[in-house]
């Protein structure tokens, strides 16, 4: 708490001698003062320096104390310092006034030196309570927000944890590897990163949420997850159930991060031009993490052996992303992932 002489007093009156009275009664106190003769120089002065308290006349020229104290209530930064009002009118109009526009307290001039003493340190003593008090629920605020970013943070790392079982799961059932799933997520993150509209939460978030675009596929099958040869008609139909499936798995949860995967893991299979699955979605109807995680997934598969088919060389398949752009994929990112492709190759010889 403050020392006496850390304790700012503004002392407001027309009549200099009732300043210097007021003074020499507080000065036993060891306050610091300062003074004005009329309230648009006390208006002035406290818009440009803290003070503790405030002693103010009513009746003075230009501004009367009234409207002063209005001015100072209608200001957040001076909302809370206590005004006692100084009066030769000790009439109930003039008290009641004094309370409405939101004085403290009110002391009769000419002034009683022990009356004087009193209800500025007791005013000083509560002001000073209440900076403390508000200093303190700041600190508590501040520790429980942190709390709270802690809390947060530990949860989504569980969901994380709990994403990477669920991955291993869906690894053991299909013949997709941890690595596929790993450069999908940097290929979509590499990708996020260069589009202008998606901040650093979306890009982090389609970071988290793409290995589990195809975690629907657990559903499928073993004889089909598995065959070698190319699959029926009856075959391809339950095969592309996991796209919904994994929409339906994940959608349960209204959390940022599954609500991301949830939509990835439904629309990573559209295409541009309106010819992909489940939905036949076209263009911009495709959420852009879905279309990211599209061009991820295709050149990542295609650059990489598979039980049905042997890895195509990097150019080739680089061809064939360029040669899909506007049909299967958006034809802006097939332009970033052109623009960039060191970058995207370092990551696909992971």
């Amino acid at each position: 708490m403050k020392s006496g002489s850390e304790i700012r007093i503004l002392i407001v009156d027309d009549v200099s001698e009732n300043i210097q009275v007021a003074m020499n009664i507080l000065k036993e106190e060891c306050y610091s003062f300062s003074f004005a003769t009329d309230g648009q120089e006390a208006l002035t002065l406290i818009n440009s320096e803290p003070f503790d308290l405030i002693l103010l006349d009513i009746m003075m020229p230009k501004v009367n104390g009234f409207d002063v104290c209005r001015a100072l209530k209608s200001s957040s930064n001076t909302k809370d310092i206590p005004v006692i009002f100084l009066t030769a009118k000790a009439d109930a109009d003039a008290i009641a006034e004094g309370f409405d526009v939101g004085g403290v307290d009110y002391i009769v001039k000419p002034f009683h030196a022990n009356e004087l003493l009193a209800r500025v340190r007791t005013h000083v003593e509560l002001a000073l309570s209440r900076q403390e008090l508000k200093q303190r629920a700041e600190t508590i605020e501040k520790k429980a927000r942190l709390q709270a970013i802690r809390l947060a943070n530990e949860i989504e790392e569980a969901q994380i944890e709990m994403l990477y079982v669920l991955l291993e799961i869906m690894e053991s059932t299909s013949d997709e590897t941890g690595q596929h799933i790993r450069r999908v997520a940097e290929t979509s993150r590499l990708l996020a990163s260069y589009v202008p509209s998606l901040s650093e939460e979306d890009i982090n978030t389609i970071f988290l949420a793409s290995p589990m675009h195809d975690i629907g596929k657990i559903t499928i099958p073993k004889d089909i997850l598995h065959k070698a040869a190319k699959l029926s008609p009856a075959e391809m139909s339950e095969m592309r159930q996991h796209a919904l499936r994994g929409f339906e798995m994940l959608n349960r949860s209204k959390r940022r991060l599954t609500t991301a995967a949830a939509i990835i893991a439904r629309e990573h299979h559209e295409k541009w031009d309106g010819s992909g699955y489940p939905r036949g979605l076209k263009g911009e109807e495709i959420h852009i993490f879905g279309r990211i995680v599209a061009l991820a997934d295709v050149f990542d598969a295609l650059t990489h052996k598979r039980q049905y088919k042997k890895a195509w060389p990097v150019e080739k398949a680089v061809d064939y992303i360029k040669a899909h752009s506007g049909t299967h994929f958006d034809p802006t990112l097939v332009g970033i992932f052109v623009a960039h492709l060191p970058e995207f190759l370092k990551i696909v010889r992971l």
